[in-house]
């Protein structure tokens, strides 16, 4: 007992020698790191208070919040191929922007740069640059983005921008030249008005000015690619989409590495569309969300809307049709596409329908799906009266109908009312990509056709009143089967309505 007694005496005494060194150890690590530290921070002194850009770049140092590309079945690669024949299907659907034009070469005095890509085909352009700067103060505009009750009556023109000079501001290298950033000349050449009386891009290029570095005061930096966009018809889908598909193309086009930022260079209050918007692309605001000049790493002006081949569609004869990327990767041909097959997988890809990058085949075993879009009254806009135009003046009749004439079928079919405008987006695309057939009278709710599967059978009725090709073209740019009952007036058959039906259904087989 005694031995072990005197054993636990000595290690004690050890124990107390060492905890004294073991503290100095630990002092002197201590100690090292800190001098450590202050010598780094010696090295890297903070932001200048006095530059905006050093204040503003440490404010947006935060988590990337940008958005990767899905993996979309029908992609083919963007490439800027000069020797691409004008108005061939590639080129009218935005792979035709291949004439690029330096503006503002890179110098190496510093600065950022502006260039252009020229479409002959879409006669329009998208351009780019970097250290590129947007003041709200010098745009007259609403301010926009406001619940619809609070604008009622708003006349369009609010909404629409007008530029100062110096709305656009671009930093140009030391050596460069200072003033407007086009030549005389440039905008009739490469940004034409196309008949469009308020071309918003063409006149954003006309206010834009040249500074030397050390001239672009900011009160913001923007690290984030960012498209600047001007809708007009905002609250249409089919406009809506046009400003969608354009948005995309000048995405590819530029060879951003993820979706950008959305800046909306228009004052238009919120409307429902916004939100596909958001689920598009990375960040959605206004301009005049900004308290001040605010300036981009890399900013993108996409073109209007009506300068998309779904646009000029309705006034050009071109001839596209549709086809499967597959097809076309084996056997290129300048007279077909794949390119609305891909925006619109993007769009069901944004809502997260596609399931692996796949398109998830129809469901049959519970029936058949006939989608029946149907017209309805919606609030649409500030100067809208909240009630639609009547292109089938008997569609309730229509729709019972059809419901009544599905049950006596000898397959089992089941009719979807397609009240889009009390449908989210999601729901609406939903039921697109369930239905075997589409039915509906001409209308902008018909537009979802860019991302139904290609296995779908279209059915269009069409008042004398509303002939227009958009969805016939849209269905044959899709490789759709496109069948349309056109009425001598607004007021529809219901035996001939029912037959073209049958007739479809045969070919699938019930």
């Amino acid at each position: 007992m005694m031995a072990g007694r005197n054993h636990h005496q000595s290690h004690g005494q050890r124990l107390r020698r060492l905890v004294p060194c073991i503290l100095v150890v630990v002092f002197a690590v201590h100690a090292v790191s800190f001098a450590l530290y202050l010598l780094l921070q010696s090295n890297h002194p903070p932001p200048n208070p006095g530059n905006p850009e050093a204040q503003t770049h440490e404010r947006v140092r935060e988590p990337s919040s940008r958005k990767p590309w899905p993996r979309l079945p029908s992609f083919l690669p963007w490439t800027a191929d000069p020797s691409l024949p004008p108005r061939s299907c590639e080129a009218y659907f935005g792979n035709g922007f291949s004439h690029l034009v330096e503006v503002l070469p890179e110098g190496r005095g510093g600065g950022g740069w502006f260039r252009c890509h020229h479409s002959e085909t879409l006669g329009s352009s998208i351009c780019e640059g970097t250290r590129v700067r947007l003041d709200p103060a010098l745009i007259t505009m609403s301010r926009g983005g406001e619940p619809i009750h609070q604008v009622m009556g708003r006349k369009e023109e609010e909404e629409l921008p007008r530029y100062e000079s110096g709305a656009l501001v671009v930093e140009g290298a030391a050596a460069g030249r200072r003033g407007p950033l086009v030549e005389p000349g440039f905008l009739d050449a490469h940004v034409p008005t196309n008949g469009i009386g308020t071309h918003t891009m063409r006149a954003l290029l006309d206010s834009a000015r040249v500074v030397p570095p050390g001239e672009l005061h900011c009160s913001q930096w923007i690290e984030e690619p960012t498209l600047l966009v001007t809708r007009f018809e905002y609250a249409n889908l089919f406009h809506t989409i046009t400003d969608w598909y354009s948005a995309y193309v000048s995405s590819r086009v530029t060879n951003l590495p993820d979706r950008p930022n959305v800046v909306f260079v228009d004052g238009h209050c919120k409307a429902p569309l916004e939100q596909t918007w958001e689920a598009l692309f990375s960040n959605v605001t206004y301009a005049k969300s900004f308290s001040g000049p605010v300036c981009f790493r890399h900013a993108v002006l996409s073109p209007l809307g009506y300068e998309t081949a779904l646009f000029k569609g309705l006034s050009e004869s071109f001839s596209c049709e549709g086809a499967s990327a597959q097809s076309l990767r084996n056997k290129p041909d300048h007279q077909k596409t794949a390119r609305l097959s891909e925006f619109g997988e993007m769009i069901i890809a944004s809502f997260d329908l596609l399931e692996d990058g796949i398109v998830p085949p129809k469901k049959t075993s519970n029936g058949l799906k006939i989608l029946f879009v149907r017209r309805e009254d919606y609030l649409a806009h500030p100067r809208h009266s909240g009630k639609v135009e009547s292109r089938l003046s008997n569609e309730q009749e229509v729709f019972d109908a059809v419901e009544k004439w599905a049950k006596g079928q000898k397959c089992k079919i089941n009719v979807v009312n397609g009240l889009f405008a009390h449908m989210s987006m999601k729901e609406q695309l939903q039921a697109i990509l369930e239905a075997s057939v589409i039915i509906g009278a001409h209308g902008a709710g018909l537009t979802h056709l860019v991302s139904a599967t290609p296995d779908t059978k279209v059915l269009e009725i069409i008042s004398s009143f509303y002939r227009r090709p958009h969805f016939g073209l849209i269905s044959h740019w899709k490789s759709l089967e496109y069948h349309a009952i056109n009425l001598p007036g607004s007021y529809a058959s219901i035996p001939d309505v029912t037959n073209e039906l049958g007739n479809i259904l045969k070919g699938l087989g019930c």
